[in-house]
């Protein structure tokens, strides 16, 4: 029995230093109405999401669609770079993603990070086993998560990543056995 877990990168947002309320756009909102079609294609039975409000306002849609609370999951929320603002964002970041445990200070490494992401994907994949269940969550999480699956899915995957973008994961047991793009630029 398949399990189903449609990982959304939330769409555009408006930037406010303040990461659990930073608002989706104009443009956000506008592809929200895409996102919640494309899912409601899919057969979404549960919606979760990251506790930060881009993200959930990304996937508001298809829950309410399917008539369900969105349940609200820490493990997916986008993982901290840093304790303060870098200097250089694009530096600090390939930095991290070079080199797996490298954390700068008050940040996550690519391991912490990834290991909270998959501990909450395999909370879900179980909890919700044989159902399709669509995750409001970050890019940067989110590429880390599939990277623990299969190493494609690296630092170039999530610089191409669209904003909004949809992946299904598609897993049997525990083992992920497929991994398709649902989103279309």
């Amino acid at each position: 029995m398949n399990t189903n877990i449609y990982l959304v990168r939330h769409a555009h947002s408006t930037y406010t230093p303040d990461e659990r309320k930073r608002p989706l756009s104009q443009k956000g909102f506008i592809a929200v109405e895409k996102v919640t079609e494309l899912l409601q294609a899919e057969n979404i039975d549960v919606v979760v999401s990251s506790p930060y409000m881009r993200a959930i306002q990304t996937v508001e849609g298809i829950a309410e669609y399917i008539e369900q609370e969105v349940i609200i999951e820490e493990g997916f929320k986008e993982r901290k770079l840093a304790g303060k603002p870098v200097n250089d964002f694009d530096d600090a970041i390939t930095k991290v993603w070079h080199d797996y445990n490298f954390a700068w200070t008050g940040g996550e490494s690519n391991y912490h990070a990834q290991q909270r992401g998959v501990k909450a994907i395999k909370h879900v994949s179980e909890q919700y086993k044989g159902r399709n269940v669509a995750v409001g969550t970050h890019g940067n999480i989110m590429a880390i998560i599939m990277n623990y699956f299969d190493k494609q899915y690296d630092f170039h995957f999530w610089k191409a990543l669209s904003m909004p973008d949809i992946y299904k994961l598609t897993f049997d047991e525990k083992a992920l056995v497929e991994v398709k793009r649902v989103w279309e630029d």
